[in-house]
């Protein structure tokens, strides 16, 4: 049973209802309290973490925000949603584990340095540089923890990383070498993918498509030995000295003659062999196509499946090579429109043509990727492409619907995942190479982390050959290659061999990101975690979508439409942002609409003035529940229960909206509108222990359940009104009283109640307006029947054992002019006036007047309800209510 706590005289130090809500001072200064007291932070177990039960501890894994730039709406709202988690959890009884990290490794970190110092990385030794980095990424995590603070987000900030920190530098390095030693990673010189604009290779999770405008080239090529002439069209011309085949598909009967002979390339040269394959796309162009080295995936798919010659053509920086001949040294844009123009001067050039099309390009910077054969490590992925599926089918998935992405992204795979950067921002390879036979040595696990450039190899001389000279690796890891092991940082992983130094955070129960990283961050930690431990790394992700703005469009700055978070907030409460961000169902984008704010404002502000109502009226409220509970109050309670249990079960599955909306609209209307109107008059008129008594425990209990969602204003009604030593979101969860009500009864009173008020409002009455008799009909009225009264001043109120008579009247006929009009022209008066004389009839969907009939389409028939007995009639869904 939930009671009241023992009141005490309140101080003048302690919060107060006095005056309106005033978020700009409650907001701050629970913010600082809950940094200054630790209320949020994680209880260590003592003694043997591992026989920690697993239940008692809830444990998130937070994605740590990239260190490129300012927080946007879209870490408000992941964190955001993160926080309801954190907190309902929290009050259910788990010891929580909510850490915070900051993703300071990697292109986007250095790319942020070289635009806030003006200075390029190659300029400096990379440890230098790294140092740079570290102290610009300084002052945006200063900020990042700033905001994340000021949004009430309860965060452990005991539990903080950096994901460049030497400490996740070790795990990182260790995770590498116990993967090489398992035999997961291998390196290889092999076709990259590769960002010109970056310099680095990338993985295939950092490519995105986008349509670009181009040009399709309708280029003749000759056949060596007979000098027949062929078209191949073509939207990369500038790749014409990287070809090294033609090929033409099997069932092209019109180009079959051609297999077997050899092509010879115009302005070029080169002669190159016409092949057969079936993974020529007929339909495209001519049907015959080019092989260079390499245009796209196909390219070097055929490359490997004939063995072709390797020509390169375009090189890591964009610039076009010595294979390129005159154009050698011109970029490879320039070089395009140079190779196209000599080839219409040649006569090759057959057609331009402008198109569309799709263009694979790094998602970091926009640019169009390339193909280059460039020595890199790899992690092997395609060997396990179902293990890693079966892992995604045995976590719960909010929404389920995320799962195909998941799904979909592992089927698609068609590269083992490259890890290696060639970049100064990241964590080294812990790794030399033997200078004569290229033997890799790893550093060995004591001495991580190490970076190859300052520190010493850890043999003498080569293990393989004996030689002694060594050559330090120059490349970092990927920026996933270790974000996508923030559980086992979190867990205090320390190898394969030494385990974790906090097991009991292990697996952890939640991945909460967005969706635009499943295949980023969600796939390679597992990956990683189930590659280390066997396990699966969380029990269940929740996937949240994107901010966008009013009209639906995602917020970029190139298109002018973001929203700052620190302008809204300057302007609105943080709680009025945390209700807006509880507004979308899990998974699905999220417009920004100022009037989701200003309606949790104004929750905010009913919150407050009911609670001050509240206070007032059952202030001196008994503890203990009132033997005699009058049957109103049974049915509020009641009905508060089933709505603990919807909510529960809403926030247990993430679907926040419903949670939200639910519980909204059951504290305005059916506790505010409804049952305070009628416990106010009983207590000011009574002094009704029972009304007092179940004021004040549905109260703590609405507080209980906004908490998660209303941070800050249920903390200062808790300290205020209850003045407990702990904070709310310390408190138990609300569980269901079990008392029992005729749940439909009730809302049957209280609708009555309603009906009475609405009454009395559209007469100008006012609310305590004595009415001498009022008469009602409905089934279980009578249990209620004091409390109606009561409440609406009702002199004398009966319960009718009988339904009224009520019947249906025809209360007019509107006809439909754009129809009846062009079928009656000049009789159309005449049937108005058949109509206002009521000598009509309605014969089924017809109606007969003044010698016409109408079919259904041409009139509306209007109805009223009628009662013919003394008063005025208030015809209620369930039940009939008459004044008078």
């Amino acid at each position: 049973m939930s009671t009241p706590p023992e009141q005490t005289e309140r101080t003048a130090e302690e919060p107060t209802l006095e005056g309106e809500y005033d978020p700009s001072e409650v907001e701050p200064k629970w913010q600082q309290r809950w940094v200054d007291d630790e209320t949020y932070v994680y209880e260590e177990p003592e003694g043997d973490r591992e026989a920690v039960d697993p239940d008692t501890v809830f444990t998130i894994d937070t994605p740590p925000p990239t260190v490129s730039g300012s927080l946007h709406w879209g870490h408000v709202y992941g964190a955001t949603l993160q926080d309801f988690v954190a907190r309902f959890e929290r009050m259910r009884g788990q010891d929580v584990f909510f850490p915070f990290g900051y993703d300071d490794n990697g292109i986007a970190s250095e790319r942020l340095t070289e635009d806030e110092l003006d200075i390029r990385h190659q300029e400096f030794e990379r440890r230098e540089f790294q140092e740079k980095c570290r102290e610009v990424c300084a002052t945006y995590e200063a900020e990042f923890t700033e905001k994340m603070q000021a949004l009430g987000v309860s965060i452990d900030w005991n539990n903080t990383y950096q994901t460049i920190e030497p400490r996740v530098q070790r795990i990182s390095q260790r995770s590498f070498i116990d993967l090489y030693e398992q035999g997961r990673e291998y390196r290889q010189r092999a076709p990259t993918i590769w960002c010109p604009e970056c310099a680095t290779a990338i993985s295939q999770v950092e490519t995105e498509d986008d349509e670009r405008p181009s040009h399709f080239h309708d280029i003749e090529f000759s056949v060596v030995e007979t000098d027949e002439a062929f078209t191949i069209s073509t939207t990369r011309p500038e790749l014409l000295p990287a070809c090294v085949a033609v090929f033409v598909h099997p069932d092209d009967d019109a180009n079959q003659h051609l297999v077997g002979e050899e092509a010879k390339i115009p302005l070029f040269g080169q002669e190159v062999p016409i092949i057969e394959d079936e993974r020529v796309d007929m339909e495209t162009g001519s049907g015959v196509v080019m092989c260079c080295t390499f245009g796209d995936q196909t390219d070097i798919e055929w490359y490997q499946a004939h063995d072709l010659p390797l020509r390169i053509a375009i090189d890591e920086t964009g610039t076009m090579t010595e294979e390129a001949d005159e154009y050698a040294g011109m970029g490879s844009d320039e070089a395009r429109e140079a190779i196209v123009a000599d080839l219409d001067e040649a006569g090759a050039l057959l057609d331009r043509r402008g198109i569309t099309h799709t263009v694979n390009v790094h998602e970091r910077c926009g640019v169009p990727v390339e193909f280059l054969v460039t020595e890199q490590w790899y992690i092997e992925l395609l060997d396990k492409k179902e293990e890693y599926l079966e892992a995604g089918r045995s976590m719960d998935w909010y929404p389920e619907k995320m799962f195909t992405r998941y799904k979909n992204w592992i089927e698609g795979l068609q590269w083992d995942w490259a890890i290696s950067r060639q970049r100064s921002s990241g964590i080294p390879f812990p790794v030399w190479y033997c200078a004569d036979c290229d033997e890799p040595v790893m550093a060995e696990n004591e001495s991580l982390p190490v970076d190859p450039l300052s520190d010493d190899p850890p043999v003498d001389s080569c293990p393989e050959c004996g030689h002694a000279e060594f050559v330090p690796e120059d490349d970092v890891f990927d920026t996933w290659a270790t974000s996508s092991l923030t559980p086992l940082i979190n867990a205090g992983w320390q190898g394969e061999s030494e385990g974790m130094t906090r097991p009991e955070l292990y697996p952890m129960d939640m991945r909460p990101q967005g969706h635009d990283i499943i295949s980023f961050w969600l796939f390679h930690t597992v990956v990683k975690c189930y590659e280390h431990t066997g396990e699966v790394p969380f029990d269940q992700v929740m996937v949240n979508g994107m901010v966008l703005d009013e009209n639906r469009v995602k917020m970029s700055k190139s298109l002018g439409n973001i929203v700052e978070p620190d302008s809204v907030l300057e302007k609105y409460p943080v709680d009025a942002a945390r209700y807006w961000a509880a507004g979308s169902s899990v998974g699905d984008d999220l417009p920004y609409k100022e009037k989701g704010i200003v309606a949790g404002e104004r929750l905010l502000q009913k919150l407050w003035n009911a609670s001050r109502l509240v206070d007032s009226l059952a202030e001196d409220a008994p503890e203990e529940r009132p033997a005699d509970l009058a049957e109103l109050d049974r049915w509020l309670l009641a009905s508060l229960d089933a709505e603990i249990d919807y909510v529960t079960e809403k926030l247990e599955n993430r679907e926040f909206s419903k949670a939200r909306d639910s519980l909204r609209s059951f504290f305005w209307h059916t506790f505010c509108d409804d049952y305070l109107e009628v416990a106010k008059g009983r207590v000011r008129e009574d002094d009704d222990e029972s009304a007092k008594w179940t004021l004040r425990t549905a109260h703590r209990r609405f507080l209980k359940l906004f908490a998660p969602v209303l941070a800050h204003a249920t903390e200062e009604l808790w300290a205020a009104m209850y003045r407990e030593e702990s904070s709310i979101h310390q408190s138990e969860w609300p569980e269901p009283l079990g008392i029992e009500a005729d749940l439909d009864a009730g809302e049957r009173a209280l609708s009555v109640v309603g009906a009475l008020r609405k009454y009395k409002s559209e007469r100008n009455l006012a609310l305590n307006e004595p009415l001498s008799r009022v008469r009602a009909y409905g089934e279980g009225l009578g249990e209620f029947a004091t409390d109606i009264a009561g409440a609406m001043h009702v002199e004398s109120f009966e319960l009718l054992d009988e339904r009224p008579e009520v019947e249906t009247v025809v209360a007019g006929i509107d006809l439909d002019y754009s129809k009846v009009g062009p079928a009656f022209g000049a009789d159309v008066p005449d049937i108005e006036s058949a109509i206002e004389a009521d000598e009509y009839d309605i014969e089924g969907e017809t109606l007969h007047a003044a010698g016409h009939d109408l079919d259904a389409e041409m009139f509306d028939v209007e109805e009223e309800r009628r009662y013919d007995g003394e008063g005025d009639l208030l015809e209620l869904d369930d039940a009939i209510v008459i004044v008078g």
